[in-house]
């Protein structure tokens, strides 16, 4: 560019500049020579360069950067240069500057190599000669790994890393002379898991299998525009079929739309037009021009090359010359365009500051006055129709859908607050951040697809939930982990049953959502309907638990296969209640069953471990016995086990094996193994809790004790609450006759083969250091409170060890037996099932034992088939005072 003749204009925009734009005021101030001549009408646009060859590279390029905005700026307020004057000098002066800093940054390092096998792709603004007055520049810096310049024993990896700091830290360094660029390296590949410079082959092998939607439009304005641009047109060429694709592209309207509804929702405070619209990113701002053309280039341009014009103006011109939109919303969108862009870059111009918002207040006023209106009245007046025309104009390419989750923020909030949410903000962030494809997950246009599709539903599962905004963070957890979601989404998107099945689980139960947020696979158990059925036998189970795996870890990859099968279950199984597809009853003898299906698969193939380089003791062999709510056969989600492990046979007697070892050690070193298998977490994740402290002499005593041994010290030692606790004794592995064997035993002494004690003196004082020690969880503890389970165990204890009869392991049949003789009333079966099904639901749904929100009481109510939440506190302060009522008869206190 060359100066020109004096121009009155350039001596009025000098003083609009000294008035309303502090920036070129101070700038002015700087350069006493160019505000001399410009002082004088005249333009010198070929005073930019700085003749000082000595002069470090980085400081001559910002005082070049200063100089040229200042020149750009009057020519630009003056009218002596238009829009794409403006843009080209701006652009032209990122490309030198550019390529100046990549070729000092390779000389620095190599003095004697030729500056090669190092480019920049700028994209963006910069990348179709559009660059914004004070815009940071975007390029993909890639690199030949066999031709750049390396030191010694120096891979070409790190070399060009250290090349691309060092690029960066030379256009982008301030000091008392201002900066040259910002840059912005993010529009790369992967940019939170990829390295600054990225081999040229690595950058093709992604866009020609990976890249996501806005990738493509971002290469519409790509070019090769500094350092080896025979590399970087290379790479250009290489990846064109991935820009620009020969079959029409209408899912590129969906793509590129999705790219301007997050921007919509994520710049909330700029959308409404009037005093701090958002220029850039506004609803009907520049972004929606460039979207708009974009969107049919991406569509036409790979049949049509005339299409693929870099600039938007130029695109637009090329669309309506074709016909592929109308000539009338081509020049609307242009006039609109143009203006934004040159308001945009007013207020750029006042403090030299990357900006596209509209001031508000006085600042208004100035950037008014800079442009020549009256007030900030005037220039809005002037921006509005401009700003209402494209809106509208890009709206109607993709009219929203009804029955939608809509990407408008301020309907998006309307439809999150009618589904319930009370933190909309909140919910709208986490829908943004899945729509932006933050998580791996969600990064493929099927995932995003997929997720459209089903987030109506989920958003109005979860919006019933007690606790909204947690239940929306546990799918959050759930998707962030996710390797892949296109399976999962897809899944949900074909049941829309499944949909709502999700969202009751995320919204109800804290436990099965955890389960979930650690492993989403357990939701392809739920597909069929077979999953809300009863689970199979203890045999069937079992026989779905082992496995025939080979080779030297099979005992390994046994636990991890028994871990996945127990997990599935539970979470099948508390699905259950959630759906109300099964009785709480039903599903605690499920978890049951599933418990001791994995004791008989884990503990013979636990002996046969051990027994490999210890060998088996002859005529001898483990006993597993089930106490408490496992003896029972009636777990709950969160029960552990409560076992006791027996062994026959002589306890003096020796293993065989290639290392001996005695009876008692052997077994009790089995039992630790056993232990182990069943409740140490592996890669597929834990199975039980055990608790073995119900053992003879307790925790004090071996963990594994003879038969005989067991059967003296229930005989001679022990205390009333073990009887209590050995009325729901039951094997649970071990031979028929070893099983036999150990009933009998416990069958002599419940009926009396034990020492005299007094029953109820010892079970009240029991009792109330239990209540001392252990108060309830909270008001809806069904178990510990007053009159809760863990009373009517108590009195169904001491009535079995008084009377001698009714000893069944499991409560509810050991209750109708106790009613059968007289000894319970009637109405103690009802307490039982109610308080059974209570605590059954409730370590689902409120593991805290408190009040929960108002949709799970409807749950609870539905579960243990009550009206509403109002019968189901009524009936449980009169069972309560029910069973406490037979405690008390009992002999209680």
């Amino acid at each position: 560019m060359k100066a020109m003749a004096p121009r009155p204009e350039i001596i009025a925009a000098i003083a609009r500049a000294r008035d309303h734009a502090p920036f070129l005021a101070m700038t002015l101030g700087r350069e006493p020579e160019l505000e001399a001549m410009l002082d004088a009408g005249l333009l010198p646009l070929d005073q930019v360069a700085v003749d000082d060859p000595d002069m470090p590279v980085a400081r001559r390029l910002r005082l070049e950067r200063r100089r040229l905005a200042l020149l750009v700026a009057i020519g630009d307020l003056s009218g002596v240069l238009d829009l794409s004057a403006v843009t080209k000098a701006l652009s032209d002066f990122a490309d030198r500057a550019l390529d100046m800093a990549i070729r000092t940054a390779i000389q620095e390092r190599t003095p004697d190599a030729e500056p090669r096998g190092f480019a920049a792709i700028a994209l963006g603004k910069q990348g179709s000669h559009e660059l914004n007055y004070s815009s940071d520049i975007d390029p993909v810096l890639i690199f030949d790994p066999l031709t750049l310049p390396c030191r010694p024993r120096e891979e070409p990896q790190e070399a060009a890393v250290r090349i691309a700091k060092r690029v960066v830290e030379l256009l982008q360094a301030r000091d008392g002379d201002g900066y040259v660029l910002r840059v912005d390296l993010r529009l790369r590949p992967s940019p939170e898991a990829t390295p600054a410079a990225l081999p040229v082959d690595a950058a093709i092998g992604y866009y020609e299998s990976q890249a996501l939607p806005w990738e493509r439009a971002a290469y519409i304005r790509a070019r090769a525009a500094a350092g080896d641009m025979a590399l970087g047109q290379r790479f250009l060429d290489t990846i064109r079929p991935f820009v620009w694709r020969r079959a029409l592209d209408f899912g590129a309207i969906g793509e590129i739309r999705g790219i301007s509804r997050r921007i919509r929702g994520h710049h909330t405070q700029g959308q409404a037009f009037g005093p701090g619209f958002d220029l850039k990113r506004g609803r009907g701002g520049i972004r929606e021009v460039e979207f708009f053309a974009q969107i049919h280039q991406l569509i036409h341009g790979g049949r049509d090359a005339a299409l693929r014009a870099p600039a938007t103006r130029d695109a637009l011109a090329a669309l309506a010359e074709a016909r592929w939109i109308d000539r009338a919303d081509a020049v609307a969108l242009t006039g609109s365009y143009t203006l934004l862009r040159t308001i945009e870059h007013r207020v750029q111009m006042i403090d030299d500051r990357q900006t596209h918002r509209l001031p508000v207040g006085a600042a208004l006023d100035s950037v008014a006055r800079l442009h020549g209106l009256a007030d900030g009245e005037a220039l809005l007046e002037l921006l509005a129709p401009h700003v209402a025309s494209t809106a509208r104009r890009y709206d109607a390419i993709e009219p929203e859908e009804a029955g939608t989750l809509s990407h408008d923020p301020d309907r998006l909030a309307e439809q999150l607050a009618a589904a319930g949410f009370v933190d909309v903000a909140g919910a709208a962030q986490r829908v943004a951040e899945w729509r932006a494809g933050g998580y791996v997950a969600l990064r493929s246009p099927a995932a995003l697809q997929a997720l459209e599709a089903v987030l109506p539903g989920l958003i109005d599962a979860i919006g019933t939930a007690p606790d909204p905004h947690g239940a929306i963070l546990k799918l959050d957890a759930m998707l962030s982990r996710l390797p892949s979601a296109i399976n999962f989404l897809r899944l949900l998107e074909a049941r829309p049953a499944l949909a709502r099945l999700l969202g009751a689980i995320l919204s109800h139960a804290p436990p099965l959502a955890e389960a979930l947020g650690r492993r989403v696979a357990l939701l392809d158990g739920l597909i069929d309907a077979t999953a809300l059925e009863a689970v199979g036998s203890v045999a069937e189970l079992a026989a779905e638990m082992a496995t025939n795996t080979a080779g030297d870890d099979h005992y390994q990859a046994l636990l991890d296969h028994v871990r996945k099968i127990v997990g599935e279950k539970r979470f099948a199984l508390g699905t259950q209640i959630i759906a109300g597809a099964a009785d709480p009853l039903d599903v605690s003898a499920g978890y049951a069953r599933v418990a001791e299906a994995a004791i008989e698969t884990l503990a013979p193939a636990t002996v046969t471990e051990f027994a490999a380089k210890h060998g088996y003791v002859p005529g001898s062999e483990l006993i597993v016995l089930a106490l408490g709510r496992l003896g029972g056969g009636a777990l709950t989600h969160a029960s552990d086990l409560d076992l006791i492990y027996i062994f026959t046979g002589d306890f003096a007697a020796e293993s065989d094996g290639e290392k001996p070892l005695g009876s008692v050690l052997y077994y009790n070193r089995l039992a630790q193994r056993l232990t182990g298998a069943l409740s140490v977490a592996t890669a597929s994740g834990p199975l039980y809790e055990v608790d073995t402290r119900l053992r003879p002499s307790g925790a004090q005593g071996p963990l594994s004790v003879s038969l005989d041994g067991f059967a003296r010290y229930q005989r001679e030692s022990a205390w009333t609450w073990e009887h209590m606790a050995l009325t729901r004794a039951r094997p649970v592995f071990g031979s028929p006759a070893a099983r036999t064997a150990t009933a009998a035993v416990i069958g002599a002494v419940l009926h009396g083969d034990r020492v005299d004690r007094d029953v109820i003196a010892d079970a009240s004082a029991m009792r109330a250091e239990m209540a001392a020690h252990k108060p309830p969880a909270g008001p809806l503890d069904a178990k510990l409170l007053p009159g809760g389970l863990v009373d009517l165990e108590f009195a169904v204890h001491v009535a079995q060890l008084l009377h001698g009869t009714a000893f069944d392991a499991n409560l509810g049949r050991a209750l109708d037996a106790l009613i059968g003789a007289g000894i319970a009333p009637p109405g103690l079966r009802a307490a039982h099932d109610l308080l059974a099904r209570m605590i059954v639901t409730l370590r689902l749904v409120a593991p805290d034992a408190q009040v929960p929100g108002t949709a799970t009481q409807a749950l609870i109510a539905r579960a243990v088939g009550l009206a509403d939440w109002v019968e189901v506190i009524a009936a449980f302060d009169r069972t309560r005072h029910e069973v406490m009522a037979f405690w008390t008869a009992i002999g209680g206190r």
